[in-house]
Order: structure tokens, then C-alpha cells, then sequence
């Protein structure tokens, strides 16, 4: 580069003193006439030629260097935090109405429940047929395709631009209705998606983008930035993203998780305090337990118990969604309904779910004038709803209201809302809409730790520490405990601890958290398999799942001892009758071909249908007339 550059200059030197005694030759007497306009303008455009050089290393050094990860990541995060902020907004719009629709008609309750009912229905029914008509692709939750195609399995239309606007689109309606789905495994897909698409984008300045293998470590980038800017949480994001989508996880890839997952996360907080939501970056949902004795080593046996019963819970919820979507698909007669009626079930279900969340209605039983945000607001409160279990005892005020109902205490108002929450949220996620259950198990996780602590606190109402200092028990930590550990069982994962912390900003139950979150797990893994993993299976992917608990005597298994040896094989040199005489001895789809019968060098394997269609062809009518004019 150095040596062109200085040939250039020695070019331009030597033309340029060429036309100077040029120049002074023309002229009378020997001496140099005045330079005219033209004259000037050419001779200051020669002189700036080493500029355009300069000018064009400069670009080509700009256009490189966008092939550099940090570029990439930078792109990546910006472009997930203003989808995410956008979402959310959208999201808030539509419930936001649905709760002014609702409270303008408090004249009528007939008027205010087909309202409810109506303004869900209608957005569910429209994101099911938007995104059943423009890429079905983007139904469900993603992270299970997400899990096949970090395998090395190529899934088709699983990555374009026609799913990332489809799933986006049918997400927002989904979630602006107000039903218990989640963003969170849309998310993951929705990253990987704009990863795939700034990667063929960005390949038009640099090659390496494509490298299969560069790809694939981006879209694992892409999966910790989906979690971290759907809930602020950049560290839990990226342990989250490994233990879900990845079996083996390339170290080299850690800090570009870290790079992007924190970056979308800033721009996602910074965006609230820019739009007036927060005064400052805080924590999505912040909690203010006191932190001098935020629980007593007593209260252990009860986190462990939380524990214990969320891996139950979370094994169960993953049964229950898992035969509810067995039961469509074997009732034949309801399964062909169905296929032609596509948008009649998701309005149905939502239909259902709606009537019983009526606030007037059953609904008043279980907070059902509460969104997601609101429910886990008032469960994350740390302080105690009820005394000795009576519930007129304690002054709710603004959300905490939606509690209260003066027929029956908070105990039952809880046990109400997790078991109707329950299976509702085990049926809402078999729509065929964009939707994730994390958020969902989440709350539901929150409301069982919520009754655990109300409960300790009615039992022990001055606490139960032994000396003379009273420190009240805090329900709102059993809170957090049950939605970590809940969530935990259901998604097989430990870093739900890890994301708590982020959401709450407090780190003071570390300890209880992490030993109900393991004890989920514990319990979980040897029941169910995760969520994801039962998907696969229900999809039918490609994907070899883990062998779980109880399945070590498999380990020892080879290949030669599930192996069929006995197989009917083609080679180069065979004959039409050997032809026939294995494809009429062999009912196999797939037949392998061999160099020999000696050699027995596998060459590769031919569909049994292309072998028939080929003799077909060769042996057709016109073929032996051909032959025989010949």
C-alpha cells in the first residue's frame, strides 16, 4: 500500500513538471504567461489527487471494519431494544383501551362484559389468521426451532423477514389482549430473526458474514440479547439463552452475549426514562424488602417446601399442555374441524377465558382486572396482605384493591387464582398465536409463593425469630422465591434466580432462591421433560433430547446393537435384475450405494421411489421403440 502510494506521487510529480516547462515553453521570451482560470482549476485538481486516494482507503477501511463483531452486536441491540420499547408501548396501548372501554360502561354490566370479551377475541382472532395467512412459521414460542437450528438442522422460512413481521405483528395483538401468554420465547426468536436478517444484510460489505459457522455463533448471541431486553436482565439473559438452546456452548461466544444482551437491555431501560415511564434505569419490577434481616434461617424448611411443590407444579403444567394438544390432534373429527375452521379454537379459548375473568363476574374471585404487570406489582409487595387470616385487618390501597373481596379473605382469592391460572395458561399457550408460557408460569409461580407467605405470616404474626428484636415475615420474598422456582421447573433452567435478581434489583433472597430453584429442578427433570424439549416432541423435530433421570442403563448402548446389518444395498456395477430383485425383497424408503460387493465403500444413498421412477423411464415404450429404430 505504501509503495503504490508513493508511486503515485512520483507519477504525479513528474506529469506535473512536464507541463510546467510545457507551460513556459509556449510562452514569449521564455518567461511564463499568467495562468487562466481553466489552467488553475486543472492544476488544483491534480494537486488533490493523493486526497482521492486517501479518501478511498478511508472507505474501504470504514466498510471492513462493519464486518467486525462489534459492529454487529451494536446493530443488533439497537435494533432489538427499539422493537422491544415499540412492542411494549403497542402492548400497553391495547390494554390500556380494553381497561377504558371497560370502565365507560359501568352503567351496564351486559354492555361491559361483551366489551371484555369482545375486544380480546377480536385481537386474538386476528393475529391467529395474520399469522396463519403470512408465515404460520411464526406460531408458538420459537426457542424449541431455536434449539433444532443451533443443532445444525436447517429449518425453512424459520428466519426471513415475512416471519419476523408476522411474529411481531401476531405477538403484540396476543399480548394486547390481555391473556396469560409470554413474550419471552417469541423474543428469543424474534432476536434471531433480526440477526439473520442484518447478517445477510451486512454481507453485502463483507464476506464472513457468509460463513455458515460465523452465523450460527450470532444467533446464539441473538437468543441472550431476546431475553435481555425483554426483561432488562443482560446476565441472567445470556445463562438463560446457553442453558436453554445450547447443549455445547463455545466460550468465544460468552462475551458477545454479554456485549449485546447488555447494550439492548440499556437502550430498552433508556428508552422508558426518555418516554417519561421511569425518572431513572431502575428495575422492571422493583421490590424494597429491608435488607438488615430479610428472612429468618427458620423460614429455609418453608423456601424448601416452595421448592419442592413448584417441581411438581412445573411438571404437571408441562403434562397438562402437552395431552391438551394430544387430545386435538387424536380426535380426528375435532382435529378436521379444526383444520378447516383455523381460527374458531383460538376463539373459543378465548372466549372461555375472558367470561371467567370477568371482573364482576368469577373473576372478582381472582383479580381479574389485573394485567400481568399489575398481578406481579401487587405479588412482589412486601407488605402483609392479611393478620391471623382475616383480611379486613389490613387497608388495600390503588391495585391491592383487586384483592380484596369482602365475601372471603386473600387465602382464598390466591388459591382461586392459581389453580384457575393454572390450566388457563396451560390451554392459552396451545393457540396458534406468537406466545411464550414463561411470563405466565411466572405469575403463577409468584401467587403460590405469595399464599406460602401469607400463610407463614398469619402463622407467626410476630415472626419467628427466637430473640428479643421482632423482624415481620415478608410474603413478598416468597414471592420471588416461587416465581424463580416455578418457572425454573417448567423451563429446566437455573439462571430464573439470576433474572428474579435483575427484575427485582434486590439480591437479599439469594440464598432461599437458589435452593428452591434447584430443588424445582431436582424434582422437575426426574418427571417431565422441560417445556421446549416436549414441544420438539409434540413438532416432531429433528433434535436428540437428553436422556433424564432414571436412563443411565442407556448410556451403554452402541450403535452396532440397535444397528440392522442384514440391508440390501445397490452398487455401480449392478445389474436391472439385481434391481428388481432389491426393490421387491426390501420395503426400505431409503436404499445405500456401494462401490462393490467387495470393497462395500459407501457412496452415498438413492430414495427408493427416484430408483423405480429411473426404470420407469429407461424401460418406457418410447425408449424401446428408440432402441429398436436404432
Amino acid at each position: 500500500m505504501y509503495g503504490r502510494y508513493t508511486q503515485d506521487l512520483g507519477t504525479f510529480a513528474k506529469d506535473e513538471a512536464a507541463r510546467l516547462r510545457l507551460q513556459q515553453g509556449n510562452g514569449e521570451g521564455g518567461t511564463s504567461q499568467p495562468r487562466r482560470p481553466s489552467e488553475l482549476l486543472e492544476y488544483t485538481q491534480g494537486r488533490c489527487a493523493p486526497c482521492r486516494v486517501c479518501a478511498l482507503q478511508c472507505q474501504r477501511f470504514l466498510i471492513s471494519k462493519v464486518g467486525e463483531d462489534w459492529v454487529f452486536l451494536i446493530l443488533l441491540g439497537l435494533v432489538m431494544a427499539l422493537v422491544s420499547w415499540a412492542m411494549d408501548f403497542a402492548i400497553a396501548t391495547c390494554l390500556q383501551a380494553q381497561k377504558w372501554m371497560y370502565g365507560g360502561l359501568d352503567t351496564n354490566v351486559l354492555l361491559q362484559y361483551l366489551a371484555w370479551v369482545t375486544y380480546p377475541t377480536v385481537l386474538i382472532t386476528f393475529s391467529a389468521g395474520f399469522t396463519q395467512i403470512l408465515a404460520p412459521q411464526a406460531v408458538g414460542s420459537g426457542i424449541p426451532e431455536m434449539k433444532t437450528i443451533l443443532r445444525g438442522v436447517v429449518l425453512k422460512e424459520y428466519l426471513t423477514l415475512k416471519t419476523f413481521v408476522a411474529k411481531v405483528i401476531g405477538l403484540t395483538c396476543a399480548l394486547g389482549s390481555g391473556m396469560p401468554l409470554g413474550k419471552e420465547g417469541p423474543f428469543v426468536h424474534i432476536a434471531s430473526m433480526c440477526a439473520a436478517l442484518l447478517s445477510r444484510f451486512l454481507s453485502l460489505f463483507g464476506g464472513i458474514y457468509k460463513n455458515e459457522a460465523r452465523n450460527i455463533e450470532m444467533l446464539a448471541a441473538a437468543c441472550a440479547v431476546g431475553v435481555g431486553c425483554c426483561f432488562a436482565a443482560p446476565i441472567g439473559g445470556v445463562l438463560f439463552s446457553i442453558e436453554v438452546t445450547s447443549t455445547f456452548f463455545a466460550v468465544r461466544n460468552y462475551w458477545r452475549g454479554f456485549f449485546a444482551a447488555t447494550f439492548s437491555a440499556f437502550i430498552f431501560r433508556v428508552l422508558a426514562v426518555w418516554n417519561k415511564d421511569e425518572e431513572t434505569i431502575t428495575a422492571l419490577f422493583k421490590t424494597r424488602f429491608r435488607l438488615d434481616f430479610p428472612f429468618d434461617l427458620q423460614e429455609l424448611p418453608a423456601f424448601a417446601v416452595i421448592g419442592i411443590a413448584s417441581g411438581f407444579g412445573g411438571a404437571l403444567f408441562v403434562y397438562l399442555n402437552r395431552k391438551i394438544v394430544q387430545f386435538m390432534r387424536r380426535q380426528k373429527t375435532i382435529n378436521r374441524f379444526l383444520m378447516k375452521k383455523r381460527l374458531l379454537f383460538p376463539a373459543l379459548v378465548t372466549l372461555l377465558i375472558s367470561t371467567l375473568t370477568f371482573p364482576p363476574g368469577f373473576g372478582q374471585f381472582m383479580a381479574g382486572q389485573l394485567t400481568q404487570k399489575d398481578t406481579l406489582v401487587t405479588l412482589f409487595d412486601n407488605q402483609t396482605w392479611a393478620k391471623q387470616g382475616l383480611s379486613d385487618e389490613f387497608e388495600y390501597l390503588g391495585i391491592l384493591e383487586a384483592w380484596r373481596h369482602p365475601r372471603s379473605n386473600v387465602f382464598v382469592t390466591l388459591v382461586v387464582f392459581i389453580l384457575m391460572k393454572f390450566w388457563m395458561s396451560a390451554l392459552a399457550t396451545t393457540i396458534p398465536v406468537p406466545c411464550g408460557a414463561f411470563m405466565p408460569v411466572f405469575v403463577i409461580g409468584a401467587a403460590f409463593g405469595r399464599l406460602v407467605g401469607e400463610s407463614m405470616a398469619a402463622w407467626f404474626p410476630d415472626g419467628i425469630h427466637t430473640d428479643s428484636n421482632t423482624y415481620r415475615i415478608v410474603p413478598g420474598g416468597y414471592a420471588v422465591v416461587g416465581a424463580a422456582a416455578l418457572s425454573g421447573a417448567v423451563t429446566h433452567t437455573v439462571s430464573t434466580a439470576v433474572i428474579v435478581f435483575e427484575l427485582t434489583g434486590q439480591i437479599s433472597h439469594i440464598l432461599p432462591v437458589m435452593i428452591a430453584v434447584i430443588l424445582a429442578n431436582a424434582v422437575a427433570q426426574s418427571l417431565q421433560p422441560s417445556l421446549y424439549d416436549s414441544i420438539i416432541r409434540i413438532k416432531k423435530l429433528p433434535y436428540l433430547p437428553e436422556l433424564g433421570w432414571g436412563h443411565h442403563e442407556k448410556y451403554d448402548v452402541r450403535v452396532e446393537d440397535i444397528m440392522v446389518r442384514d440391508i440390501h444395498y445397490v452398487t455401480l456395477n449392478c445389474k436391472y435384475r439385481d434391481l428388481q430383485h432389491v426393490l421387491h425383497s426390501t420395503k426400505m424408503k431409503s436404499l445405500p450405494l456401494v462401490e462393490s460387493a467387495e470393497s462395500m465403500i459407501l457412496l452415498g444413498s438413492i430414495e427408493r421411489a427416484q430408483v423405480g421412477a429411473l426404470l420407469c423411464h429407461q424401460l418406457s415404450p418410447q425408449r424401446r421403440l428408440q432402441a429398436l429404430r436404432q
